[in-house]
């Protein structure tokens, strides 16, 4: 994470500074304040609050294994759009594997009941598998939602400065559409393969809504604390939404000459967790730095590694060279470009981090881009969407070796439920690239 610091100045590849620079610019900024961001959701429960009214009420009476899926599934996708999806999987987990903490893990004695908590473990595996995809898939929605977001701007950015920026609000506009398809087809997906006209007769002996309800009042009413935390974040939704518009509408950020951007904001409000006081004795605050030694450092500097490499690539001239492999996509239509870069880019992410994937192929698409003259974010939306269709071993992603470390699930299940929301992951860019993209991003206009 830390080796293009000292690396590319000592080989010549970039100089000190402009290598220092790409640990810290406007996208880190973003990222550092959705941490603090979600830690004080974590510290105050707010997660965990969210997620069992939610659930109580998808869970029905008798238990409907398919609605409190969706509850489970659909908690999971929403938080994930607002936190890093790593995040969002490891507060989610907890609260989703307390639910199974109820259900037996051992067999039965008898026949009857072997084949009950068969079902029930058979659900189990859904639980945890929704939570894991279900984090991919809201993560996909926004900017903040995965670490490939960020790295696509950042080096949308650093390859393409002349072109309109990729804005939280533009992203959205088009990871949105691409995520509910996305979420719809996980639900199915679940519902098919791990549940059956048993399930809500094996579950209903070990879960219903009382279960539930007394995991709820032990929250107790919500605190003034809760309720200032929502109230920055809903702020914070409503600047990143609201800073750029359209061109006949211009949002807040013409007030100050488009230097504020989604990072700036995201800071501002954070800070505002310093400030705010708790409601508690002793003039505590929402947050304090002791409770931000939880942030995800690791992450910080892997996304800031890749943005180096990803300027010692360009700088060094080796994308050029490797994307040459890739010219044989000159002259192809776009319905075969889109599936073939997601393709490219989604295969090799199971082997390596997503975040990796996206540093490797996004600076080779960007010069490949230019090489064939297509509109760039044709080959770069695609390998970074590409990236995050990691969903077949646990290497491909954190969020996937959180869901592996339960023992609910094996390499099998993710395979087998994976494969299919990678297939039609791959099939839903294909239709809404070149259509809803198009306009999004304007790739209905020259590519040069």
């Amino acid at each position: 994470m830390e080796k293009p610091l000292f690396l590319f100045p000592a080989l010549g590849i970039s100089s000190a500074d402009a290598v220092a620079k790409a640990y810290m610019d406007d996208v880190i900024a973003l990222v550092l304040g959705s941490f603090i961001l979600a830690l004080a959701i974590e510290r105050y429960h707010i997660h965990r609050r969210l997620a069992l009214n939610i659930t109580l009420r998808f869970c029905g009476d008798p238990v409907r294994p398919s609605l409190l899926l969706l509850g489970i599934t659909g908690t999971t996708a929403f938080v994930s759009m607002w936190i890093h999806n790593t995040a969002c999987t490891v507060m989610m987990m907890p609260v989703a594997t307390g639910i199974l903490q109820r259900f037996p893990r051992g067999g039965g004695a008898g026949q009857g009941e072997g084949e009950e908590k068969q079902e029930v473990r058979r659900f189990s595996k859904a639980v945890v598998l929704g939570v894991v995809y279900a984090s991919a898939v809201g993560g996909m929605a926004t900017l903040t939602g995965t670490g490939v977001n960020i790295i696509l701007v950042g080096m949308w950015s650093a390859y393409f400065p002349e072109k309109e920026p990729i804005t939280f609000s533009s992203w959205m506009s088009f990871g949105l559409p691409m995520a509910l398809l996305m979420f719809l087809a996980l639900w199915v997906t679940l519902c098919f393969m791990y549940c059956s006209n048993n399930t809500g007769k094996a579950l209903s002996a070990y879960l219903d809504g009382t279960h539930l309800r007394r995991e709820l009042s032990l929250l107790g009413p919500m605190a003034f604390a809760e309720k200032m935390v929502l109230a920055v974040f809903g702020g914070l939704i409503v600047l990143w939404m609201t800073r750029n518009l359209t061109d006949d509408i211009p949002g807040w950020g013409v007030l100050f000459h488009d230097q504020v951007g989604d990072g700036t904001v995201t800071i501002m409000m954070a800070t505002l967790l310093f400030i705010i006081p708790s409601g508690k004795n002793g003039g505590e605050k929402l947050m304090d730095w002791n409770k931000c030694r939880k942030i995800q450092w690791n992450i910080v500097l892997l996304l800031g590694a890749g943005f180096a490499i990803a300027d010692g690539f360009r700088t060094s001239g080796l994308t050029g060279i490797l994307s040459d492999g890739l010219r044989f996509l000159e002259g192809a239509p776009t319905l075969v470009i889109v599936p073939v870069a997601c393709v490219f880019s989604g295969v090799i992410t199971e082997f390596m981090s997503d975040d990796s994937t996206t540093t490797l192929v996004l600076p080779l698409f960007a010069e490949l881009a230019k090489s064939i003259e297509v509109h760039p974010a044709l080959l770069m939306i695609s390998g970074a969407v590409g990236a995050q269709l990691s969903y077949l071993f646990p290497i491909g992603s954190p969020s996937n070796v959180v869901g592996f470390s339960t023992g609910h699930i094996t390499i099998k299940d993710l395979v087998a439920t994976g494969l299919p929301l990678k297939v039609v992951g791959v099939a839903a860019l294909t239709v809404l690239l070149p259509t809803l993209g198009s306009v999004i991003f304007g790739m209905d206009k020259s590519p040069s």
